[in-house]
């Protein structure tokens, strides 16, 4: 089993900054490719980007390619995402996942942890 606890959720004002923090216990984290997702009111679960086991393979959505960057740190067992030029469109709740693998589908994800909500206000 892999745990997963997400943090650095808020309200911050479009255009504004924020890093989020996943960090894991349980399995060897180095194992798992690490992503992130979100889930915006009445919508569907989204991957918005992954970091492969080594931090030489990133991945992301198009809605945020350019401005969001997703890191690790094996020896802390946390991944981020530092998001920047936030938008209204951006607000949802943010969930970590890990897969051994790189994947971009929420259903193929082994463990998830239970979110953090980010709030972007125009």
């Amino acid at each position: 089993q892999v745990q997963l606890v997400e943090s650095g959720g808020g309200l911050v004002q479009a255009g504004g900054s924020l890093r989020l923090s996943c960090a894991a216990s349980g399995r060897p984290f180095s194992n798992y490719a690490m992503h992130w997702f979100r889930q915006a009111p009445g919508k569907e679960r989204e991957f918005v980007a992954a970091v492969s086991w080594s931090e030489y393979s990133t991945y992301y959505a198009d809605s945020v390619k350019g401005r969001f960057t997703i890191s690790r740190d094996n020896a802390k067992n946390t991944v981020y995402l530092q998001m920047n030029s936030l938008r209204p469109e951006d607000t949802a709740v943010y969930y970590c996942a890990a897969r051994t693998l790189y994947r971009r589908n929420a259903n193929d994800m082994d463990y998830w942890g239970r979110g953090t909500l980010v709030t972007v206000s125009s």
